[in-house]
């Protein structure tokens, strides 16, 4: 059986793509800070599931977690990284990041893929196969101040992903960048907002997408695997 680890899993993104990965015969690594519950949930959904907790900023965590996954379950076949800062982190305008600000979105989305990277491609490359995909968001590609500072954050890892695809062309391992730019309904994001409407600017509406139909346009780019950036949810 194939494996998927998906490294920053959550009630949105995470849960929408394993149940759809999972249904189509993979077992899941549900990997974050509170895993337990979400991979019980997976079973009682007849998924084949099993929790790893990790803070994957940590690098020595990210390192120990990939062991601890391929110890248990053997070689990941498919790494999702979909960690993402909440709400509480954003910046109020552009003239408003400094380098405290970035912190954390540099760890979640620059630094923490890299590393994860690090620890898997050597392997896949000698395998011949693998996939490595990251997520996204709309503040890299639209101008919203009150998430400049994410917008910086994914802007670096874009970067970075779009080279590393271009470099391990020809290797049997795919790399893909998954844009989401829509709330994920049920996802951990949409509850702060929901509960706390102030956190969007005024006469802002944004718009909302399930996690079924993530779950559903990951699993096409990944066995269709034949573009580097899918964008979902953005507006026409």
């Amino acid at each position: 059986m194939s494996t998927l680890a998906i490294f920053g899993y959550g009630p949105g993104l995470g849960a929408g793509t394993a149940q759809h990965f999972g249904r189509n015969g993979f077992r899941i690594a549900v990997i974050g800070r509170e895993p337990v519950e979400r991979a019980a949930a997976l079973r009682a959904e007849g998924i084949d599931a099993e929790p790893f907790v990790a803070d994957v900023t940590d690098p020595a965590q990210v390192l120990d977690v990939v062991g601890r996954v391929e110890e248990k379950l053997g070689p990941i076949d498919i790494a999702l990284h979909s960690a993402a800062a909440d709400m509480s982190v954003r910046s109020a305008t552009t003239i408003d990041v400094d380098l405290p600000s970035l912190e954390l979105p540099i760890a979640l989305k620059v630094y923490s893929p890299i590393l994860l990277t690090r620890a898997l491609l050597p392997a896949m490359i000698a395998r011949g196969s693998g996939t490595l995909l990251f997520t996204s968001g709309a503040s890299e590609e639209f101008l919203q101040p009150y998430l400049a500072n994410v917008g910086v954050a994914l802007g670096a890892q874009r970067a970075y992903v779009r080279q590393l695809a271009r470099e391990v062309e020809g290797t049997g391992v795919y790399v893909g960048l998954f844009a989401i730019g829509s709330l994920i309904e049920n996802s951990a994001v949409q509850s702060v907002i929901d509960a706390n409407p102030d956190l969007v600017p005024a006469g802002l509406v944004l718009p909302r997408i399930g996690n079924a139909e993530l779950g559903a346009r990951l699993w096409r780019m990944y066995t269709e695997r034949d573009t580097v950036e899918v964008e979902v949810g953005f507006a026409a």
